[in-house]
């Protein structure tokens, strides 16, 4: 159950076998927080095991498929045998996908439910601690504490029935110690005494640690936490109620005081107070992100405050204008980001964060609080708001490639647009779960969906829309194998985007006309396509767009038996990848420009040019593609 130290167990276990040296190649640890409104998926707790192999930033391979490669490949590698932690998974989705694919390493998962239907593998079930046990965990968080703490051996019956009334779980231990400390002038029979007197703490007591409320969720942590909710200062419980109404796992203390309504110092000392009190758990940033710290509560924790806030029709009220406000403040601060996102060279620069690396570190941070705000566009209340947020993540979700939030974001927002009744926002978020789609492999989901953005964008006159709609529609119709299609949409695309004057987006419609001309055999019209797309990126300053289109155009030259031409255009994308520390797509460059040397037998060349792109692939994280130029490299002759 929920609190029973699985985690506790599974570390102290670690560090026990680590102490005998039977994991010489060390442990790898990822909270799968299985039990959350947002469950990691196993896409993500690759990348965060990735990182702790190494593995980060320009490094990291693009696709989930190379990353899960990238990662089992290194478990093979590693001459000693590693420990691995998969804790807090709800559903062998969430782990199975991350075993290492070797005997070498040992795996331990914990889970609040038994996968019956698996083979290969060892269960223990947790029980609740002996009563001995759950004393001695008392007796010594008081010692560490102070070891002038004698209270437990002068009150031996009063702390027997605290451990009792905590059910003997290890969670409620823990809060009970620390109210202790607290009160420290005060004996251990007073506690007992509150915590008896907590309105329904015999019935609770009554069903054990098997007592359930309507989630599904042990209630025998209640009579600890009523009594912990009840002492806090009005501030303090307010804010408690408060933050089990977030979002997501973890909440950044700028958005607890948006959700509180307070500024932003005096709801970090509140948090601060609450932290203190074991109701809330501070969290360090990742690196990478914005460096600031989170603020997480315990699953049991927050079903306690959402619990408390069910009970008062005006608190109730008060939540749902703090999720009002949460959104606000989501929004707003992920539109800025989005802002630098799609900032160019020469526009007008974006407020509120520094610089690009800024914007993504807040994004990165508050990644799971904004995709479950998103789910908020399920209610009518908030549906506009979360509508709007979704918008704003369509980008950022695409560079991280997150294909998985990326499908949450998207089909929430779609039923969120319907159920607002504003169908240019339901186009847009077609649009967007339709990229995460076919990013995700499903292209001919992808296809209906963008299919639907742009029959909706038809219908309300938004052209623009449009003009995007018929784009990603050309790039799923020809991933789904439809070249003439994408052939007819991308030129509808640029027609529309010709029209409206926007020369970023028409540069993309040529970009993408030329890659399905090229499949299409139609090299002479696929070159033209590309130079055109080229000159605009270069006209609007995107150096990005620029370095694909000169890959793109290389391609099409090469096909087209202008190998020295095509050279020069691998030449001049490689210089801008580099510039970007693209390295996949860097690798990818030079894999074209290897080939392009090997026909016109220049042999040397080709082998340096597989050694690049292994060392670029490598600095991507692509291990299988390094490995491949490694061996083109020494079979080049």
């Amino acid at each position: 159950m929920g609190g029973i130290g699985k985690t506790a167990l599974a570390v102290e276990t670690a560090h026990q076998a680590c102490a005998r040296d039977w994991f010489p190649g060390g442990t790898l640890f990822v909270d799968l927080r299985g039990y959350d409104d947002d469950p990691v998926t196993a896409d993500q707790a690759v990348l965060a095991l990735l990182d702790a192999l190494g593995v980060r930033g320009p490094d990291l391979p693009a696709s989930a498929v190379r990353q899960y490669d990238a990662y089992r490949r290194l478990l093979a590698e590693r001459p000693h045998r590693m420990l691995l932690i998969l804790d807090n998974a709800s559903d062998p989705a969430q782990y199975l996908p991350l075993l290492p694919g070797t005997d070498r390493h040992r795996v331990l998962i914990t889970s609040r439910d038994r996968p019956d239907s698996l083979t290969g593998v060892r269960f223990i079930d947790l029980e609740t601690l002996p009563p001995d046990d759950s004393a001695a965990l008392i007796t010594r968080a008081l010692h560490d504490a102070d070891d002038r703490d004698d209270r437990p051996s002068r009150e031996p019956a009063a702390l027997r029935e605290l451990t009792s009334l905590c059910g003997h779980l290890p969670l409620a231990l823990q809060i009970a110690a620390a109210m202790l400390r607290r009160r420290h002038t005060r004996g251990i029979a007073s506690l007992v005494t509150e915590i008896k007197e907590a309105g329904d703490a015999m019935a609770a007591l009554d069903n054990g640690t098997r007592g359930t409320d309507q989630y599904g969720r042990s209630l025998v942590l209640r009579p600890v936490l009523e009594t912990s909710y009840r002492r806090l200062p009005p501030d303090r419980a307010r804010l408690l109620r408060l933050l089990s109404l977030a979002p997501g796992t973890e909440t950044g203390t700028e958005a607890v005081a948006a959700l509180t309504d307070l500024d932003t110092e005096a709801a970090a000392n509140l948090l601060e107070d609450l932290a203190a009190a074991c109701l809330v758990t501070p969290v360090r940033a990742d690196e990478g992100s914005d460096g600031g710290v989170r603020w997480r509560l315990h699953d049991l924790v927050r079903v306690f405050g959402v619990g408390v806030v069910a009970g008062d029709v005006g608190w109730v009220e008060e939540g749902e204008v703090a999720r009002g406000r949460v959104l606000d403040f989501y929004y707003e601060w992920a539109d800025a980001a989005d802002d630098w996102l799609r900032w160019l060279p020469g526009s007008e620069v974006p407020g509120r964060f520094g610089g690009r690396a800024e914007a993504l570190g807040w994004l990165d941070g508050e990644r799971s609080g904004l995709v479950a705000a998103v789910g908020w566009a399920k209610r009518e209340r908030f549906a506009g708001s979360a509508v709007r947020l979704a918008v704003c993540l369509g980008e950022y979700l695409e560079w991280r490639r997150y294909f998985d939030d990326g499908v949450v974001v998207g089909r929430s927002a779609v039923e969120g647009a319907r159920r607002f009744g504003d169908r240019t926002d339901e186009a847009i978020a077609w649009d967007h779960l339709g990229i995460a789609l076919r990013e995700a492999g499903r292209v001919a989901e992808a296809v209906e969906a963008h299919t639907r953005a742009r029959d909706l964008c038809q219908a309300v006159g938004d052209r623009h829309g449009e003009a995007g709609a018929w784009n990603n529609l050309g790039i799923a119709l020809r991933e789904a194998g439809q070249v003439e299609e994408a052939v007819e949409a991308h030129t509808r695309a640029r027609d529309l985007y010709q029209g409206l004057g926007n020369r970023l987006r028409e540069a993309r419609a040529w970009h993408g006309l030329g890659i399905a001309l090229g499949e299409a055999g139609r090299m002479e019209e696929a070159v033209e396509a590309h130079a055109r797309a080229r000159d605009l990126y270069q006209a609007v300053g995107d150096r990005h767009g620029e370095a694909g289109t000169w890959n793109d155009l290389g391609v099409a030259l090469e096909a087209a038996g202008r190998a020295e031409e095509a050279v020069k255009g691998y030449g001049r994308a490689l210089e801008v990848y580099r510039e970007f520390e693209d390295w996949y797509r860097a690798g990818w460059v030079l894999h074209n420009l290897a080939l392009v040397h090997a026909g016109a037998s220049r042999p040397a060349d080709a082998r340096d040019c597989w050694l690049q792109a292994a060392e670029a692939f490598t600095r991507a994280g692509d291990i299988p593609e390094a490995d491949q130029a490694r061996t083109r490299a020494e079979h080049q002759q």
